[in-house]
């Protein structure tokens, strides 16, 4: 039992090559009802914040998939079929980079574009739904980052309404089906907080595990947050939904806050609550390296 939400904090992600890390203000929701029809209708204007810089050459594959033409396994079969052309000529070599600021690419005679990918981090508030557009006009995270980028981003898992913490919105659909993927089961750490003590026993239940709905479920470390027994800090592996809050619920615990302070290499180191930041290169690197 060694693991503690605020000794987490100092195992994030180096600093970019950009400097150090800004964080943004999420906009102050409005408390009027959203106007009928399509979602954004009538908005103002919309000023966007700056974004790391991404023109760095790629692998001619993942250009192809982040066009939306097919799969990066997909791509390679085109490339190697020889209907793939960048800047006119046919290029059959697998692992072939180009830079998309320069290079025209072409499959089958059509000129593609990849959508520019954005990678927003989010220290949630409570009782903000992580969507970006709700029809009811309750509060979203979609308020908070209307000015993130124009690309439309979601988040990459579900977190309750009640939650607080880490969540990350993209538009890479890629990367958020494998950080999803059961067998990459991030690394996750969150401060819980309990109506009653906890006790040593229960602490040992969640690191021996228990069966729940979905199948089996462990911490892999636990304990109590300088020592107080109504505060709890536990690392857990698992992408299933309201996992934390369930397991303390099966051993007869209220649960009073539920707070996600590390999602595989990112932390809330330099993320107040309510804001929001882009990632850096090197927290994106890292991110990839996980899965």
């Amino acid at each position: 039992m060694k693991h503690n939400p605020d000794q987490g904090r100092r195992g994030g992600a180096r600093k970019g090559s950009a400097g150090r890390r800004k964080s943004t203000p999420g906009a102050k929701p409005s408390n009027s009802r959203p106007t009928r029809g399509r979602p954004g209708a009538n908005r103002p204007k919309l000023k966007f914040a700056p974004v790391p810089d991404s023109t760095a050459a790629m692998r001619l594959n993942r250009y192809i998939a982040q066009a939306g033409v097919c799969s990066r396994r997909e791509a390679d079969v085109m490339i190697g079929a020889g209907v793939v052309s960048v800047n006119n000529e046919v290029i059959t070599e697998l692992g072939f980079k180009v830079d998309p600021t320069k290079d025209t690419v072409k499959v089958e005679g059509d000129t593609i574009r990849p959508e520019t990918m954005r990678y927003v981090l989010v220290n949630k508030p409570k009782n903000f739904l992580a969507v970006e557009y709700d029809p009811s006009g309750r509060r979203t995270i979609g308020d908070l980052i209307k000015n993130a980028c124009r690309e439309r981003i979601a988040p990459v898992d579900r977190v309750e309404k009640e939650s607080t913490g880490l969540i990350l919105f993209t538009n890479d659909g890629e990367m958020a089906k494998r950080l999803n993927h059961p067998k990459v089961a991030l690394r996750e750490l969150y401060h819980v907080t309990l109506v009653k003590k906890a006790t040593p026993e229960d602490l040992e239940k969640l690191l021996e595990g228990f069966v729940l709905d979905q199948g089996f479920v462990k911490a892999k470390e636990v304990s109590f947050v300088k020592n107080d027994p109504h505060e709890i800090g536990m690392e857990i592996h698992s992408n299933r939904s309201r996992i934390v809050r369930r397991m303390f619920e099966h051993l007869g615990h209220k649960v009073v806050k539920v707070d996600r302070v590390v999602y595989g290499p990112l932390t809330k180191k330099d993320l107040p609550r309510g804001h929001w930041r882009h990632l850096t290169d090197d927290e994106l690197n890292l991110l990839r390296m996980t899965t």
